[in-house]
């Protein structure tokens, strides 16, 4: 496995991110287990998840799957740099006002004690926010997370689904306080979703953010079973997007035969070519979908192979705003 640096901390992460969004949900917790000691085993450190992953009445399902795998010990919980979310809602079944999405300091503080309960430790290296809250104040934000990094119940903080410009708020906001701020945006970038490379992406490069890219194969539509359109399978829902994109699937499904290598491999690998990007999220269902993904670490595509797949998936044209403006 190879690791990198997670933006412009000091912090070392595996070039790939094990995502735990299906466990407790399509995938049951022996299985989960599973796929989480290959992953130590493969040398993966870095495990994302969130409070709401179980989702509805279930949510904080997932992130109890993976505190009761700490709890085996063998170092588990030593070896993994954990990252969670907040900012969703969670099920109650009491009224609750303050039980609405969002990033007040009453909702990060409380919200950040279930999950290390639930997860079985008193700290997370990686606490990110879920979504941006247009309704709080920055000023409410980082004073919140500023006590969550002193008491030491968080590492270092995060976002996930900003905006290019509210990246740069937000750092803008934690200089004043004198504070780190963002260390990562986990962002939904994919080959059949490059809008990022418009602003996101040189936005998180400019202020040292690493880039952790979710949905990396577009919900299985870059992998090498959406053409076939099995009956009953994801990609057999999932017809509609596939007839609208099927001539690019088919072009890129010849370039990887030609390569030798499947397609969900050459889609890890390309986003893993792009400087900016720290390590995708490989959201795994089974072992065998875990054990696909690690290949991508080791192939690497040449400018050749990068320019034919920008020419099957093309992108904005650059960053802005030299992609729209002269």
């Amino acid at each position: 496995m190879e690791y990198s640096t997670l933006g412009r901390t000091g912090l070392k992460v595996s070039r790939l991110c094990l995502g735990t969004m299906n466990f407790g949900v399509d995938t049951e917790e022996k299985e989960a287990f599973r796929i989480m000691d290959a992953a130590l085993d493969a040398g993966i450190n870095f495990f994302d998840t969130a409070n709401v992953y179980g989702w509805g009445e279930n949510a904080g399902r997932t992130e109890e799957i993976i505190g009761r795998w700490f709890a085996q010990g063998g170092g588990r919980r030593e070896r993994v740099v954990l990252a969670t979310k907040v900012y969703g809602e969670m099920h109650n079944p009491l009224e609750d006002p303050n039980n609405t999405p969002g990033l007040s300091a009453f909702k990060i503080r409380r919200h950040l004690e279930d999950s290390l309960r639930r997860l079985q430790t008193d700290h997370i290296e990686l606490y990110q926010m879920h979504h941006v809250d247009w309704k709080v104040s920055w000023a409410e934000i980082w004073g919140a997370f500023e006590l969550t990094v002193q008491q030491g119940k968080a590492g270092y903080i995060g976002a996930s689904n900003f905006s290019g410009w509210k990246l740069m708020e937000a750092q803008k906001e934690a200089e004043s306080r004198h504070f780190l701020g963002l260390v990562s945006e986990q962002h939904k970038y994919n080959l059949n979703c490059r809008l990022p490379e418009l602003e996101v992406l040189p936005a998180a490069q400019h202020l040292g953010i690493g880039v952790i890219p979710w949905s990396p194969l577009d919900g299985g539509l870059l992998g090498g079973n959406a053409l076939k359109k099995q009956s009953g399978t994801r990609s057999g829902r999932d017809a509609a997007r596939i007839e609208k994109h099927r001539i690019q699937l088919e072009q890129f499904s010849g370039l990887c035969r030609e390569l030798e290598v499947r397609e969900d491999t050459v889609a890890l690998a390309w986003l893993l070519a792009n400087p900016a990007v720290t390590a995708p999220i490989i959201g795994c269902r089974t072992m065998e979908q875990f054990e696909q993904s690690l290949r991508a670490v080791e192939v690497v595509l040449n400018e050749e192979v990068l320019n034919r797949v920008d020419e099957i998936f093309p992108g904005p044209g650059g960053r802005a705003p030299e992609a729209y403006a002269w």
